[in-house]
């Protein structure tokens, strides 16, 4: 049933970019027809038209990791015919989307199992409005559904396969290595570290194997994407690019790059410091989805840019962490605001496009300020879930921490200052 509806939301999700699969990818009408898509303008610009393979040619350097660059430049080479035509481009999008619908299904699936008792979580996943409307737009996916093979593969104590699958995350897409900073934290309250340092181990070795090609091959390029994230400017929806447009109206002092830079990993790393004080404070030791959906949110929160499909990251995490359809329906609102508030703001600044289709600037500033918001709404609900597990959804089904492999019911080591909760026997809480 699941699949199903995934199949049925997924083809939704195509049937949004209807406008440019039949008038094409053009500027602004792709804006302002919602059916904006990363793929043809890449598949364009960045030489795939050509056959030009990222990271192993002396072509332009591609600004993504490895596998996303393998993935951009494999499926080009599955496209039929030759040159740059708005039928090769949707043709890109075509391949592509087929290759996100099915990441969607794992991610569904390994969400789905990575909660026995509660398997109908996975509907969250499976019909998102936030994926339906942001999914197709770039590879984020592939990264999601390894992520979530991660996740199940520690929920059913194979920190091996958990590592394989975070390490290729993290080489598809930086965010997973998140996760393994939550393991880390929780090692340290319950003094079981064996399947962490496994988890880590696994980890460390996957990504190495599919970046050291490459890194051999063509150190420049693959460094690229360290370089881009290093350099740009604070980019669109991040709350550094609203300071700046606030500060060009009211003549206030714009944000620099090397700024921006400071303040990103100073308060990322505060954000971190926090959830770390929350997982050893708590009464209870915080389920590893809670933990690991705080990380994430945290890093969009503070992160330099925040494209509308970065939403896609946080839903499983959010189903396995605090699954509670209002708030999510509520999230979801203000993420479909979002999306729909930043296609009229690029139509205005990006092309000059007409002045009934626009939004201005304050009403932009408003739809991120909303979504920004709803995270944090969602994030504080999550938290009170930490500190009050007879209000945690998956808690109250008479379970420690599904997602939990070896902390799964474990007693614990060190905390600050907390008076520990006996957990739920290992048993009653067996994922």
């Amino acid at each position: 049933m699941l699949l199903i509806l995934t199949t049925i939301a997924a083809i939704g999700g195509v049937l949004i970019k209807g406008y440019c699969r039949v008038n094409g990818w053009t500027t602004p009408s792709q804006f302002y027809a919602t059916c904006y898509s990363d793929f043809p303008a890449l598949f364009a610009e960045r030489g795939f038209a050509d056959h030009v393979l990222p990271l192993f040619s002396q072509a332009q350097p591609f600004e993504y990791p490895v596998i996303t660059s393998l993935i951009a430049g494999i499926s080009a080479l599955l496209v039929p015919g030759s040159g740059v035509t708005p039928a090769r481009e949707t043709a890109y999008f075509d391949i592509n989307a087929i290759g996100l619908a099915i990441m969607w299904m794992i991610a569904v699936i390994a969400t789905s199992r990575s909660n026995v008792r509660r398997p109908w979580d996975g509907m969250l996943v499976a019909i998102a409005p936030g994926i339906i409307l942001a999914g197709f737009i770039n590879w984020d996916l592939w990264a999601v559904a390894l992520l979530s093979l991660g996740i199940l593969a520690f929920a059913r104590n194979r920190p091996v396969l958990a590592g394989i699958a975070i390490g290729l995350g993290t080489a598809t897409k930086l965010y997973p290595v998140f996760f393994l900073g939550v393991l880390v934290v929780l090692a340290v309250r319950t003094g079981r570290w064996r399947q962490t340092g496994l988890t880590i181990g696994a980890a460390i070795v996957s990504w190495a194997v599919v970046n050291l090609p490459a890194i051999v091959t063509n150190a420049h390029n693959w460094a690229y994407f360290f370089d881009f994230s290093a350099s740009r400017d604070p980019g669109f929806s991040s709350g550094y690019y609203i300071w700046n447009l606030l500060a060009d109206r009211m003549h206030w002092t714009r944000l620099a790059t090397p700024s921006v830079n400071l303040l990103f990993a100073v308060s990322f790393a505060v954000c971190c410091l926090l959830i770390a004080f929350v997982a050893l404070h708590a009464p209870r030791r915080p389920r590893v989805a809670q933990l690991a959906f705080l990380v994430v949110a945290a890093f969009l929160l503070t992160g330099k840019v925040y494209s509308p499909q970065y939403v896609v990251w946080l839903i499983p995490l959010f189903a396995l962490a605090h699954p509670r359809w209002r708030d999510f329906l509520v999230w979801m609102a203000a993420e479909a605001l979002h999306w729909v508030a930043i296609w009229m703001y690029l139509g205005w600044t990006t092309s000059n496009g007409p002045v009934q289709n626009n939004i201005d600037t304050p009403y932009y500033v408003i739809a991120v300020v909303i979504h920004m918001i709803a995270v944090v709404y969602v994030c504080r609900h999550v938290i009170g879930d930490i500190y009050d597990p007879s209000i945690d959804p998956v808690r109250r089904s008479r379970q420690d921490d599904p997602q939990g492999g070896e902390f799964d019911g474990a007693p614990d080591a060190f905390t600050l200052g907390a008076r520990p909760v006996q957990p739920v026997t290992a048993s009653e809480g067996a994922a």
